[in-house]
C-alpha cells in the first residue's frame, strides 16, 4: 500500500447511509462490525499495481523505480517477511518494522499511533510503502488507522478511500480495533482534542 496515493482525494468522501456529510460529523456513529465487513466486501476492487507486496518489499530495484524512501513492514520478523534496516542498507530507505501476527487476537492497536506518526513524518517529502504478506489485513489496518488519526477520516471514510485503490480485508479482530479507535476519535474530536498530539 503506497500511502501517498490516498491523500490526493477529497477530505470528506462520504457514505450517505451513515449520515457522513461535512455538516453532520457531529451525528456520526461508528457502524456495527457487520456493516463494516459488508462495506469492505462490497467495495473490493482489484489490488492494483502492487499485488504481491512481499516480493516488492524485497525487490530493491523496483523500490528504487517506485521512489520508495520509507517502508513500514507489518509482518516483520524471522518467520514473516524478513527484511529490516540491514536488508535496505544499500538503499536510501528508512525502515520501520512491526512484528504482527495476522490473528484476530493480536493487538495491533498498540502500534496505531506510532505507525501513524512515522507515516505522517515520512510523507512530508517521501513515498511510503506499508506492507505485510498479502497487503490486505495488517498493513491495511495500519493505513486505515493512519487515515483516521492523521487525516481526520472516520473509519467509513478511510475504508472508502483505501478501497478506491486496493482491495483490503482486515481480519475481524483488527476491524474491531479500528472500530474502537473510530469511537475514541469521534469522542476526542467532539471535545476538540487533537488525537495525534504531536
Amino acid at each position: 500500500v503506497i500511502v501517498g496515493e490516498f491523500l490526493s482525494g477529497k477530505k470528506n468522501e462520504t457514505l450517505s447511509k451513515w449520515g457522513l456529510t461535512p455538516r453532520s460529523q457531529n451525528s456520526y456513529q461508528t457502524p456495527p462490525l457487520t456493516e463494516l465487513q459488508r462495506l469492505l466486501w462490497t467495495h473490493h476492487p482489484s489490488t492494483g499495481h502492487v499485488n504481491e507486496v512481499w516480493y516488492i518489499a524485497r525487490d530493491k530495484e523496483q523500490l528504487r523505480r517506485m521512489g520508495i524512501t520509507h517502508i513500514v513492514n507489518a509482518a516483520a520478523g524471522r518467520f514473516h517477511i524478513d527484511t529490516g534496516a540491514k536488508f535496505y542498507r544499500d538503499l536510501r530507505v528508512d525502515y520501520y518494522g512491526i512484528e504482527a501476527d495476522d490473528d484476530p487476537h493480536f493487538d495491533l492497536s498498540i502500534y496505531f499511533y506510532q505507525a501513524a506518526r512515522y507515516i505522517r513524518s515520512a510523507l512530508n517529502s517521501s513515498r511510503v510503502l506499508v506492507h505485510c504478506a498479502m497487503g490486505i489485513s495488517r498493513s491495511a489496518t495500519l493505513v486505515l488507522a493512519f487515515l483516521m488519526i492523521c487525516e481526520n477520516k472516520t473509519l467509513v471514510d478511510a475504508i472508502q478511500t483505501v478501497c478506491k485503490h486496493r482491495g483490503v480485508c482486515p481480519n475481524s479482530g483488527f476491524l474491531k480495533q479500528l472500530q474502537e479507535l473510530d469511537m475514541q476519535l469521534v469522542r476526542e474530536r467532539g471535545r476538540g482534542e487533537d488525537p495525534l498530539r504531536l
